[in-house]
């Protein structure tokens, strides 16, 4: 028996929904753990973001696909002619029998878009720096190094959990024709989607070209407070969280839905609803507890405190610019 098929055989659950989510969590940790070992023992966090982004679009990726590994396999143990693979194209022209919804394949692209992008901006970034700030008091200590990465497992299943809900509910005809419709979430939430990840991308260059122009000596601000940085104290967190806010809308439209539901093995009552509406928010809740509480705002807010708190400018500054929502 094959890795494969052990896996397959591992995770062949009865219920279809679990089929598809518990493999795409677990991959999450297997990715992460095969960077850790590495990295742990050269003491190097230099591929910790990068490799983040690499779990959320491995792990989307076998979501979107494993139900139909499943059934080549299984078509290849019986002798029969294996099943075509998903039509992307056709899932987003609402083509019957393509295999996939088109909130799948949007989300799953909206997902990877963001992933791609903020790694390769966070990989060029430490590869430009030589590290990264955060794992200064970690990075030497096996136990507390290793933590990080599974708890980037962690953030990853966490984030990704309304992505990975809505792919793994299996492709009915219900699902394929009677929700193909748009739906007012999938309005809203794609309009939140867009709006953050531009917002995000925004600051990102905003900050990025305002570094290059101080090391060219272009402009001798200790700190910036130009475009989008004038709106909002942390414009690029306040574009994340709203990004997944439009993802987990977008997501939890279709799993409170009646196909959504019989889809995960519920009833459709109160309590399945509850749940469905409980796996969508956990997402944009947990990245925005981050960014207030962990890793985002606090670190960056006590980091200026410390160098500029004493400056009359740099308080002018934080009075009249709003910490997360901006102000236009």
């Amino acid at each position: 028996m094959t890795l494969l098929s052990s896996v397959l055989h591992a995770t062949n659950y009865s219920n279809p929904f679990l089929r598809t989510l518990v493999p795409s969590i677990a991959l999450a940790y297997g990715i992460q753990g095969a960077f850790a070992v590495p990295s742990i023992v050269a003491q190097s966090e230099r591929f910790y973001d990068l490799s983040g982004s690499l779990t959320y679009i491995s792990c989307t990726a076998l979501s979107l696909y494993l139900p139909t590994i499943r059934a080549r396999s299984a078509a290849a143990i019986a002798g029969n002619v294996k099943p075509a693979w998903p039509s992307i194209l056709g899932a987003l022209s609402g083509k019957a029998g393509s295999g996939l919804n088109w909130r799948q394949v949007v989300l799953s692209a909206a997902v990877s878009f963001w992933a791609a992008r903020l790694g390769s901006f966070l990989f060029a970034r430490i590869t430009s720096d030589g590290h990264d700030s955060r794992f200064d008091n970690i990075r030497s200590s096996p136990p507390k190094f290793l933590g990080a990465w599974f708890a980037q497992a962690t953030w990853v299943t966490l984030c990704l959990l309304p992505v990975l809900a809505l792919n793994s509910l299996p492709v009915t005809s219900a699902l394929a024709s009677g929700a193909s419709s748009f739906l007012i979430t999938d309005i809203i939430g794609l309009l939140l989607y867009t709006g953050g990840i531009g917002f995000e991308v925004l600051a990102d260059r905003q900050k990025t070209q305002w570094v290059a122009e101080k090391k060219a000596k272009k402009h001798s601000e200790e700190f910036l407070t130009r475009g989008l940085w004038s709106k909002s104290r942390h414009p690029n967190y306040f574009g994340e969280s709203t990004l997944w806010t439009g993802i987990a809308l977008t997501a939890g439209g279709v799993l409170v839905s009646n196909v959504g539901q019989v889809g995960m093995g519920l009833a459709g009552g109160l309590g399945g609803r509850a749940l469905a509406i409980s796996m969508a928010a956990v997402s944009p809740a947990f990245v925005t507890f981050l960014l207030f509480k962990v890793s985002g705002i606090p670190l960056s807010e006590t980091k200026y405190d410390k160098r500029y708190g004493n400056r009359k400018d740099y308080q002018e500054w934080k009075k009249n610019t709003p910490m997360f929502f901006p102000k236009f």
